[in-house]
């Protein structure tokens, strides 16, 4: 089951069960998320576990796609992102949304992997973009942002196939034929990216 029609089925699923019912999930070998009520066997784990308030089911599925990021951490960036964002024609909140994601505005957060600063600037992509030192606030929001404006354009503006592309490289995104990459990794960073950006402009 791909990304889109995974939240398809849970979003149908969630309308059409007792209120009672519990949701169970399992990534495959290819990282394919699979969702369920009735799981057939051991390797499916309990997801979500409903309440007996219908409206409960969607509230629980929102908040688990996100730890809430102190309001205090996006204030002292907010006039740097608001400029970069201006710079680069994209909405603040996305950018915010991003680095709640990536790093938890953690200037100097650096992944196994070599991602460095807020927005986990790789060194290729930091090169790539004239970022000098991808642990300076205000470089590595603009490398970040520059490359997101990047891939909204290659993208035809899709949101979440950008995000996607962020996270595992446009190239991925490109090689499943312009869709979510079924990787574990990304299945569940976009999600989590958009549902940082919907709080962050008040619709959630």
């Amino acid at each position: 089951m791909k990304f889109a029609s995974a939240l398809t089925a849970l979003a149908l699923m969630c309308g059409a069960l007792p209120a009672h019912a519990d949701i169970y999930r399992y990534y495959d070998e290819n990282g394919v998320l699979h969702l369920t009520d009735t799981p057939p066997d051991s390797r499916y784990k309990l997801y979500i576990a409903t309440s007996k308030e219908p409206s409960a089911i969607q509230t629980t599925f929102e908040q688990r796609r996100y730890k809430q990021i102190p309001t205090k951490r996006r204030t002292v960036y907010q006039e740097i992102v608001a400029g970069v964002a201006k710079t680069f024609s994209l909405e603040p909140e996305l950018l915010h949304a991003v680095i709640s994601a990536e790093s938890a505005y953690n200037p100097l957060a650096r992944s196994p992997k070599g991602a460095r600063g807020l927005m986990q600037l790789m060194p290729d992509t930091a090169k790539r973009y004239g970022v000098e030192d991808s642990y300076d606030p205000l470089q590595n929001i603009q490398g970040g942002a520059a490359y997101l404006r990047d891939l909204l354009t290659m993208f035809g503006n899709d949101m979440q196939l950008a995000i996607a592309a962020y996270n595992a490289g446009e190239g991925m995104v490109m090689r499943h034929g312009y869709k979510v990459p079924p990787f574990r990794e990304t299945l569940q960073y976009v999600p989590k990216v958009m549902n940082y950006y919907k709080q962050y402009k008040g619709v959630l």
